[in-house]
């Protein structure tokens, strides 16, 4: 839903107000916010709707406000919203170590009893443990449905999908009866730094589907969830940004920071996404940070 090129991407930032349109009441100067928007968020000064922000709970960094809003929005409409997760039921989390996998490992641990089974490569296996992931799958060298069912014969009850193509296939018969498989993704279209017309014609020739009398015998529910297109549901958007804050202010949720990059290295800070080396959030900031700043000096 991006405008034609040249663009600035971006859908989230935080930063402290500098000044007021004609009419805002619910903001201050000097305001601390978090800022949700389609694009054009990649700068050292925006200018977006009121309503496109959101005060930052007391004691959390811009670092960790840049990195809340579409990964736990996301997180946690997929998971309580279209899941309905309960206690004592599991989940399958794809990409388990990245920015809305990382979001739903939290959420989920909010919940009494909550099994996750996560894949990433073998390298995040060991923070995934720690993260509260109970069964980490190295999805480069196992098959994760062969794997889940190794220790859930039955499968899962819910399952997060960001890759589209078969794999939304394998998800919907890792289901168990009820269950619920929620697409919020087509991670597998992109396979490099350039376009794939090969990979993006597989993905499209293998994505599923199924109809609705298949589905009134399956017993089970397919969700289709894109944040970009809830932007005109604001009240619906900051109803679950206030779970959210008071989520964090409870310490129950805090985002995960992989690595924090000033713009000048922007080309880097993409390489480490796509080269799957991140665990939790890739952040951006106008200028080094100045611990690293120092560090070079010395």
């Amino acid at each position: 839903r991006l405008p034609p090129p040249p663009i600035c991407p971006g859908m989230e930032c935080a930063g402290t107000v500098r000044a007021l349109g004609d009419g805002v009441g619910d903001r201050q100067i000097g305001d601390k916010v978090m800022v949700l928007a389609r694009s054009g968020l990649w700068q050292e000064v925006v200018n977006v709707p009121a309503s496109q922000t959101f005060l930052m709970p007391e004691g959390m960094s811009f670092e960790e406000a840049a990195a809340l809003l579409v990964n736990y929005i996301t997180a946690y409409m997929i998971l309580f919203d279209f899941g309905n997760l309960r206690p004592n039921q599991s989940v399958l989390i794809h990409m388990a170590a990245g920015g809305v996998g990382t979001a739903a490992i939290q959420l989920c641990k909010t919940v009494e009893n909550v099994t996750i089974f996560g894949t990433a490569s073998a390298s995040k296996h060991e923070s995934l443990k720690e993260n509260g992931v109970a069964h980490p799958i190295d999805y480069r060298t196992m098959d994760y449905a062969e794997e889940v069912r190794k220790i859930s014969p039955k499968g899962v009850d819910i399952v997060l999908d960001p890759l589209g193509g078969s794999d939304t296939s394998k998800a919907f018969n890792l289901l168990k009866p009820m269950g619920k498989l929620i697409t919020y993704g087509v991670a597998n279209l992109l396979t490099g730094q350039k376009k794939n017309l090969m990979a993006m014609a597989k993905t499209w020739w293998n994505q599923f589907s199924i109809n609705a009398l298949q589905l009134l015998q399956q017993n089970k529910a397919v969700c289709g969830y894109h944040l970009g297109y809830l932007d005109e549901e604001v009240e619906l958007v900051r109803g679950v940004v206030a779970k959210l804050v008071n989520l964090y202010s409870q310490g129950k949720i805090k985002p995960k920071i992989d690595s924090v990059w000033p713009f000048d290295q922007v080309a880097d800070a993409m390489r480490q996404m796509q080269e799957k080396k991140n665990v939790g959030k890739v952040i951006l900031v106008p200028e080094a940070p100045k611990e690293e700043s120092k560090k070079e000096e010395n």
